[in-house]
Parts: structure tokens; C-alpha cells; sequence
């Protein structure tokens, strides 16, 4: 008696292919239904749906000379990873007369891809010397003096510990003073009664000021930044957009949020400096996973002994000249504290970060590199590159290929070609929620590459059965019942196809990682369908082919069943129903002893 165990337990396998096709079709139905926009069809790519194309004017800050090629192509590559860090996007980055750069993005772009774009300015970290609310200080009109005499002007003492916002705690301070930063207020110059006042020197005698003692130095502030930073309104959202930022210089400037407004010393760091950036939860000394979201950051050699030295100077400072900020595009995109000196080039910034934006903040770090910076000098909306006769096209070469392969298998395999048919449709079923999905979560588009990726993987999936097939015939032309030639088979074809599936998805790969534009989404497409090939053939094709060999039709080898040994020329010479044990020698020559089964006789 058969083993119950041995064909294992396909309505297992099969009931895991109907929970997959329920989450992955499930999730498309809540984001179809939850988020504006997203939709039961697949995203389509600039050729086939067109989409808006920026045109980005290259500004060197400070330089008089052109751009040479190398620092164009630099700026191209960067911007294309930062619109587009999944690479399946379909997004296309150029240059154009070898000035410009030319940004064209499938489909209506959204305010993150334009934010992604415009902001292409050098990334750079600066020690925060001075931080306030965003909005301007309002300043009281002054009361005269009596008797003509002098205004006093209040001279407080900064306390050290003092924080942004707070003033010194003199009575004479007026209400404006009061508001400003105390750091402010302690560089505050205190003018001299005229009664008092000494005769001015000539100016070849005026003494000059030392150069401020490093970055931090509060002397840096002149009374224009003051003036600056006073007057400076962070609830507009053009108060500093598109300010050149002079890394040699210190920077009056806001949050991206309006909400906070700095005086930021000279850079110190680059964002050339960042070797990588990454965002996810944080770890504790002890390996306990937290639910807080940080982002991980990395430094090259030159950046780290730089961050080392700028976290080794501000972290024994008072706040809030403790913290330093990072300017993306003249503009502060998160300013954190320092806690400890950094030696070894890796920083985490922990802070309220919720996912999206612990991964929008890691991909501006690591994207935000350019060399160069640019000003928007047109946006248009353009067209489809081919349009929808060739999508028609593509979808009829794959229906005609799909056709092609069903009718070889019924000529080939007759009722097992039920099997095959059902494999073909169950996996395109699942390729489609897949790229639907994608699309909704991923940002994924499908290109015509991408499609003749698709169409590709329908030669992927028939091979797969064909291998499975023929190995399962093989066993029963040697004379093995067909429930054991199902699982005999099984363990030896599925050898070849996670071998091939494996070739399949390391080109898929490595063409992914080298390629660039269209060729990344036909590689996206060709390793996706090779993993859907996989599953589909552990979790259909072989439950499907173990329970029709407990079938009447299949299992005792009907002539149209594809599985007829006699068709298949087995060398037992008896019908697959004998019952002894046709997959040994001994039992192929005892079957060929003992005649003709009492049915044929």
C-alpha cells in the first residue's frame, strides 16, 4: 500500500496560493478604494502615458566658469536616484546641449517628485550658532528719555545654560529683547553715550577684529546677519527658497517646515562626505529593536575625521549652539543635537520620525549630494513618446505567444496541457495584482520594456512545466506508476527549474544594478516573473498534477491523458494499474513474467 504521505499534502499548497492571491488583490482593493489616485490598472511608464519634463539650469555659486561635462553627468546620476530610488519609476534624466539638465517624470508629478527635483542644491552641514521661532520678532517703539538724557541701553550677561527663545532677565530690557535668543543678545554691540564718547580715529588707525576662534565663535555674527535674521519671516514659504548658500560664509535661513529660523556658521561638512544613509528602527546597546525611527548615517574617511571634529567642538556648547544643521537648497532640513563626539563616521538622527519621513529625510542625505546647484527654467507637460498602438501591439505579440504555447501543449501533452493552461492563467493572474500593487506602493510603471519583460516570462513559465512534465513521463516510461512517477519526478525536475529560476533572477539582477532607464524595468519585470514562476510551480502545478494522478482518467493512463505508457513507450510492458512494483528490476521482470493482467487476457 502507497505511502498517504508521499505525494505530501497539495490542498496545503494550493490553499497558500489562494491566501497569497487574497492579500496581494485585498491590498489593492483597500489602496484603490482609500487613496486618491491609485487605481485596478497598472501605472504606465513616459512612453506610453507621457508625463511632465523640468528643465533644471545649472548655477556654479561663486564662479564665473561653465560647467564641464563630468560635474553635468555627476548631477544627472544623482538626480535620477533621487527622483527615482527604486529605479522602476521610468523616470528619464538627460542633458540637453550639454548645459542642461532635462527631468521628464511619467504621469502627473506629484509635489514630493517636484520638491525632489528643485531641491538640487549642494548638501552641507553647519553649526548652528543662533535659533529662534520662525516668524519675526516684533519690536516695540522706544520710550524717550528725559531731560534729553541718553536711552540706556541694556548690557545683559548670558546664562549659561540658557535656551533659544529666552532673554537675559535685566528689568531694563525692552519687550524685543526680551524675545530674542540669548546668544543673540550677548553679541548685541552696546553703543557709548556721544557725552562720553571718544573722538574717532582715522581709519587707518581702526583696530581690526581678530578672526573668529572656529566655527562656533559668536563673533561671526555682524550686525547685517542680525539685521537679517530679525527681519527674516519663515511662514512664507518663499522667505529663503532658492537662496544661494555660500559654504564659506555663515547663512541666515529657515526650517523647511517655516516653523524655526537659524544663523548656521560656515560649512564644515559636504554632502560628499555622506558615503550612505539609511532609515530604520532603532537598536538599543543591548539588540532590543525599538519603535522609534532613525536614521543611520555614514561617512567616508575625509567626512568622518570632519564630523568628528565638528561633534568633538559643539557637543560641551550650550543649546543651541550644540546642534548643527543640515542645509539642503538654502534651506534647514533637520537640525539635531549632539550628545556625544562622533569618532567613527557613523551617526544616528533619532527625533519624532514616523517612517515616510525617516526614509524621505535618508534619501535626501544620500541623494542630496550635487555638485552643482540649478533653478527650474521650464516645466511642461508632454506627450507620449509611443502611445497606445504599440501597448496594443506588445499585449498582442503576448497573447499570440500565449496562444502559441497553449496549443503546443495540447498537442504535445493532451490532458495535461489542462495543467499547463492553468499554470500559464494563475500566473498571469498573480504577475498582474503584483504589478498593480507595485504600482500603488512602489511607484512602479510599466514601460514597453516592461511589458516585453512579461511577455518573456510566458516562455519562463512554460519551461518550467515542461521540465516538471517530462522528468514525470520519463519515470513512467521506465515503468513507475504515475502516482509515484508524480513525486519521483517532482524531486528531481524541481533541481532544474530553481537552478534555471536562479540564472533567471541573477541576469535580472545584475541588469538591473548596470542598466539604466528603459532596460531596468524589462530586469525589474524578468526577476519579478521568475519569482512568480517559482511560486506558481511549488504552490499549483505540482499539487495540481498530485491530485489528477489519484484520478481515474490520469492515474490509470488514458490515452488522451498525455501519461499513456504505451504512448510513452514503457518498458514494463504492462499497464500502469498492475499492481506490483514496476520501479524496481525485479518487479519489471516479475510483471513480464506473469503475462497479461487478467484484463487484457
Amino acid at each position: 500500500m502507497a505511502n498517504p504521505r508521499r505525494g505530501g499534502l497539495p490542498g496545503r499548497s494550493l490553499i497558500a496560493l489562494l491566501l497569497l492571491f487574497a492579500v496581494v488583490f485585498g491590498i489593492v482593493a483597500v489602496t484603490a478604494q482609500t487613496q486618491t489616485g491609485k487605481k485596478w490598472t497598472p501605472e504606465l511608464g513616459l512612453d506610453l502615458e507621457g508625463g511632465t519634463q523640468i528643465v533644471l539650469e545649472p548655477i556654479v555659486v561663486g564662479s564665473n566658469e561653465g560647467v564641464s561635462p563630468q560635474t553635468l553627468r555627476q548631477s544627472v546620476d544623482i538626480i535620477r536616484a533621487r527622483i527615482d530610488g527604486s529605479g522602476v519609476g521610468e523616470a528619464e534624466v538627460t542633458t540637453e546641449g550639454g548645459e542642461n539638465v532635462v527631468v521628464a517624470v511619467p504621469g502627473k508629478i506629484d509635489q514630493r517628485q517636484r520638491d525632489l527635483i528643485k531641491q538640487s542644491s549642494q548638501l552641507r552641514f553647519r553649526a548652528v550658532l543662533v535659533a529662534a521661532p520662525g516668524t519675526t520678532v516684533p519690536v516695540a517703539p522706544q520710550t524717550p528719555a528725559p531731560s534729553g538724557a541718553a536711552s540706556p541701553t541694556p548690557t545683559p550677561t548670558p546664562t549659561k545654560g540658557a535656551t533659544s527663545g529666552q532673554g537675559g532677565s535685566s528689568p531694563t530690557s525692552s519687550p524685543a529683547q526680551r524675545a530674542l535668543p540669548q546668544a543673540l543678545l550677548a553679541v548685541t554691540p552696546t553703543p557709548t553715550p556721544s557725552a562720553t564718547r571718544p573722538a574717532a580715529s582715522p581709519p587707518a588707525s581702526a583696530p581690526v577684529a581678530p578672526p573668529p576662534a572656529n566655527a562656533s565663535d559668536l563673533a561671526q555674527i555682524t550686525p547685517a546677519l542680525q539685521k537679517q535674521f530679525l527681519e527674516l519671516d519663515c511662514s512664507s514659504n518663499q522667505a529663503v527658497q532658492g537662496s544661494r548658500d555660500d559654504p564659506k560664509q555663515p547663512l541666515v535661513t529657515c526650517s523647511d517646515d517655516g516653523a524655526e529660523k537659524y544663523i548656521l556658521a560656515p560649512a564644515e561638512v559636504i554632502g560628499t562626505d555622506i558615503k550612505d544613509a539609511t532609515a530604520g528602527l532603532q537598536t538599543t546597546q543591548q539588540g532590543a529593536v525599538t519603535n522609534e525611527w532613525v536614521i543611520q548615517l555614514s561617512f567616508d574617511g575625509d567626512g568622518t575625521r570632519k564630523f568628528r571634529d565638528v561633534t568633538a567642538r559643539i557637543t560641551s556648547l550650550p543649546d543651541p549652539q550644540n546642534r548643527f544643521a543640515v542645509v539642503l537648497d538654502g534651506q534647514v532640513i533637520t537640525a539635531p543635537t549632539s550628545n556625544e563626539v562622533i569618532p567613527n563616521g557613523q551617526a544616528e538622527i533619532s527625533g519624532d520620525f514616523t517612517q515616510a519621513s525617516s526614509q524621505a529625510l535618508a534619501n535626501q542625505l544620500k541623494y542630496g549630494a550635487l555638485p552643482i546647484s540649478f533653478t527650474t527654467q521650464t516645466e511642461d507637460t508632454i506627450s507620449p513618446l509611443l502611445g497606445s498602438e504599440q501597448l496594443q501591439r506588445g499585449l498582442l505579440a503576448g497573447l499570440i505567444g500565449m496562444i502559441l504555447v497553449v496549443l503546443y501543449s495540447i498537442l504535445q501533452y493532451r490532458g495535461l496541457a489542462v495543467v499547463s493552461i492553468a499554470s500559464l492563467l494563475v500566473a498571469a493572474g498573480l504577475t498582474y495584482g503584483m504589478v498593480v500593487l507595485l504600482g500603488q506602493l512602489q511607484g512602479f510603471r510599466l514601460s514597453l520594456a516592461g511589458v516585453t519583460g512579461l511577455i518573456v516570462s510566458i516562455g519562463i513559465v512554460a519551461d518550467s512545466f515542461i521540465v516538471y512534465f517530462e522528468r514525470v513521463r520519463d519515470e513512467v516510461r521506465e515503468g513507475r506508476t504515475l502516482k509515484a512517477a508524480v513525486e519521483t519526478g517532482w524531486n528531481r525536475a524541481k533541481r532544474t527549474i530553481l537552478a534555471a529560476g536562479s540564472i533567471n533572477l541573477l541576469a535580472s539582477v545584475v541588469l538591473f544594478i548596470l542598466a539604466a532607464g528603459n532596460v531596468r524595468g524589462f530586469a525589474y519585470t524578468l526577476g519579478l516573473t521568475t519569482i512568480i514562476d517559482v511560486i506558481v510551480v511549488f504552490l499549483f502545478t505540482h499539487p495540481m498534477l498530485t491530485l489528477l494522478a489519484r484520478t481515474k482518467f490520469f492515474g490509470g493512463g488514458h490515452r488522451l491523458s498525455g501519461l499513456d505508457p504505451e504512448r510513452l513507450g514503457s518498458t514494463a510492458g504492462t499497464k500502469v494499474g498492475i499492481k506490483v512494483n514496476l520501479g524496481t528490476i525485479a518487479g519489471r521482470r516479475a510483471a513480464g513474467a506473469a503475462g497479461p493482467s487478467p484484463k487484457e487476457a
